[in-house]
């Protein structure tokens, strides 16, 4: 869209929203200030994605425990923290200690950046969450071009992190000191939370949360996350829920030699297939999980999450595509998204100590370890998934007579997360989205595990939000991972529209 037309669009828009009925008629946006804003934004985006390209510059790997990564992420924090000081923010460096791998290896940890905007008691007092660690990026591994150099072709602004997670980052950032630059007032107070460990698991990050309890988020009314996809390529969307997991290992051991099949085939129970029978018992061809119990717990469907589904924007045949699937288990809108979100799947992802280099090598593995993993939905809870399974798997064994040993464990055990989508700051981020993009935004959850969310839920005690930013093509994890340079800027109009609406709301 032409800045100059947006920047219309934006206006008229919030000329209309102080035009509504109901709640909101007395409590409006002040749309000159909105449009102020909005074009600080147009006028200073190139200034933004250079800044975004300074920071997926910077090598901040956390996955690979290697010296020379664990030096960039220090420099990248150092390099946010700095950011943060010059728009006036209370910084504070938090030292994490090391962490010990297990070759005996020690590394340091990242500091985590607590930092603060405003003590104003008559605000409210948002808190952002954001990581500015990546997933490994080597060129030679399928990039067109070099992840390090954020590249902008045709709108995409392609680099690692750009979407996962240092472009949201950044955005607040941008949408903050956009009111800074303007020397207007913060609408609220403002927290950040930013670590360098997120794609590691957030070591520690779990133990410092508990210790700020009544510290640093004492105050904090609101929690936000920017970390996630919408489910779409245009339509913006809120997430209220994340799936759990638990990942399980289940290890037959014959004996720790492999044997040679000449030799041995043909008299001895052997451990592949053992495992093979085990793993083939825990779902059928339609995707169900055939271990006893696990549905039982399963929150029940009600009419008002079906229509949350039929109201979602989801062009199924442009996502098959784009998935390049022939195809999919379900044929509806409807059942893919339940099947996604709100019922549990058990996925095999690979078998440990057996042959799979090139060529035939007629060997049978002496010891052999399967993995697996299911994504839990509200109401399962791990602990009662994690006996299911076992007792599952030992009753399949046993049926097999097989004079192997077995033993199932649960490496992770991560809950679902789900929030009230009637709290203050879910209006308020869709009023802000109807605000910056002319659209009711897409109520989504996410399929995959977000341990954060439902560890601010459960520690600190307060309501949860994540807004993404990136559409559903990003491709975080992935070669050529990207932020359109629309997402971006669009983006942070959003996060300061949300600052102006959690203001009137709170």
């Amino acid at each position: 869209m032409d800045p100059k037309l947006g920047r219309m669009a934006a206006s008229l828009l919030a000329v209309l929203l102080l035009l509504e009925g109901g709640m909101f008629s007395s409590h409006s946006v002040p749309p000159a200030l909105l449009e102020k804003v909005f074009q600080y934004i147009d006028l200073h985006q190139d200034e933004f994605v250079q800044t975004l390209k300074e920071w997926v510059a910077i090598e901040s790997d956390s996955v690979q425990p290697v010296p020379r990564f664990r030096q960039e992420l220090f420099r990248m924090m150092a390099v946010a923290a700095d950011t943060l000081q010059r728009l006036g923010a209370h910084v504070t460096s938090v030292d994490m200690g090391s962490q010990q791998l297990p070759d005996g290896q020690s590394l340091p940890i990242p500091p985590v950046i607590l930092a603060e905007l405003g003590n104003d008691p008559t605000k409210g007092t948002v808190c952002f969450y954001g990581h500015l660690d990546v997933q490994p990026a080597d060129q030679g591994n399928g990039w067109l071009t070099d992840p390090y150099v954020l590249t902008e072709v045709d709108g995409k602004l392609y680099g690692r992190g750009a979407t996962d997670n240092k472009g949201p980052v950044l955005a607040w950032i941008n949408a903050v000191s956009a009111f800074r630059a303007l020397e207007q007032d913060l609408p609220v107070n403002i927290k950040f939370i930013i670590e360098g460990m997120e794609e590691a698991g957030s070591v520690a990050l779990e133990e410092l949360v508990e210790k700020e309890k009544n510290r640093f988020f004492s105050g904090v009314d609101y929690i936000v996350i920017s970390d996630n996809l919408w489910i779409s390529q245009r339509k913006p969307a809120i997430t209220y829920g994340t799936r759990g997991n638990s990942y399980f290992t289940v290890e037959v051991k014959c004996r720790d030699q492999d044997f040679h099949s000449g030799t041995f085939g043909g008299i001895l129970h052997e451990p592949m297939a053992d495992l093979v029978a085990l793993l083939g018992s825990l779902v059928d061809s339609s995707g169900h999980i055939l271990v006893p119990g696990i549905y039982d717990e399963v929150a029940p469907l009600t009419e008002e999450e079906i229509n949350t589904y039929k109201a979602i924007h989801l062009d199924l045949e442009e996502y098959q595509n784009s998935s390049r699937v022939e195809k999919f288990l379900f044929d509806t809108k409807e059942e893919i998204l339940m099947h996604l979100w709100r019922y549990p799947s058990l996925s095999i992802h690979g078998i440990e100590g057996a042959f799979d280099e090139p060529g035939a090598k007629t060997v049978i593995p002496g010891q052999v370890i399967g993995k697996f993993s299911i994504r839990l939905v509200p109401h399962m809870n791990v602990s009662v998934v994690e006996k299911q399974v076992t007792r599952h798997l030992e009753d399949v064994f046993s049926k097999r007579n097989s004079s192997n040993k077995m033993v199932v464990s649960m490496t992770l055990g991560l809950h679902p997360w789900i929030a009230n989508i009637n709290d203050t700051q879910y209006l308020a981020a869709k009023r802000a989205i109807r605000t910056v993009f002319g659209t009711e935004p897409d109520m989504i959850r996410d399929g995959s595990t977000i341990p954060i969310a439902k560890m601010f839920q459960e520690i600190v005690h307060k309501s949860v939000v994540l807004i993404p930013l990136g559409a559903v093509d990003d491709g975080e994890h992935s070669q050529n991972e990207k932020i359109n340079r629309w997402n971006y800027i669009e983006g942070t109009k959003l996060f300061a529209a949300f600052f102006l609406e959690m203001a009137q709301l709170h």
